[in-house]
């Protein structure tokens, strides 16, 4: 792997943990208020963006390092599974707006329940499990090995996320007996 492809891969990795680490300590600060929000989604969006764009940055710079296996099928695949995570991610989206998307509930009083659509039907976190196949489906596309690795980090970053912020919060702001919303917030 060629110097760019290290520098972009400490990158990602940064920024992915930049991304959980930071919303992460930022929505467990006690004393969060509705009027704080702003600021945070403009924080959170900065850091979600900066992640997307080091995923894809570490992808082209370190593409072809995966070898043996069919390109034409590695871009098959690739192609399904980013098209399936960021197909799920959007229509999970779509089910819990766009404010909790950015953890509006983190800011204020619970929201009167509903029953969540979309793929929460199905799936109790679409955005952090099926959501995220775009992760490796741009490795594969870009036959690249460290991108691979990335998804991987990736994958346990988020879920890690959801298990220490979201999870707890779900269950303190909705009740247990509303598992279904636990991802009511990204």
């Amino acid at each position: 792997m060629t110097v760019l492809g290290v520098a972009a891969f400490l990158y990602h990795i940064a920024s992915r943990l930049a991304y959980v680490v930071g919303v992460g300590w930022m929505l467990r600060r006690p004393n969060r208020q509705a009027q704080d929000f702003p600021r945070f989604r403009r924080a959170a969006a900065l850091l979600m963006n900066n992640d997307a764009v080091s995923v894809v940055a570490l992808c082209v710079f370190t593409h072809d390092t995966i070898h043996g296996p069919n390109r034409v099928l590695l871009v098959i695949v690739g192609v399904l599974l980013t098209v399936t995570g960021l197909g799920v991610k959007l229509w999970a989206r779509s089910a819990v707006g766009p404010d909790n998307y950015y953890w509006a509930d983190f800011f204020g009083p619970p929201p009167p329940p509903r029953e969540l659509g979309g793929p929460y039907r199905f799936l109790s976190s679409p955005m952090y499990t099926v959501g995220n196949l775009h992760l490796w489906g741009l490795a594969l596309i870009a036959a690249s090995l460290p991108g691979l690795i990335a998804a991987a980090f990736d994958y346990i970053a988020i879920l890690a996320f959801n298990a220490v912020v979201e999870q707890p919060h779900v269950r303190k702001h909705y009740g247990v007996e509303q598992k279904r919303r636990s991802e009511a917030s990204h």
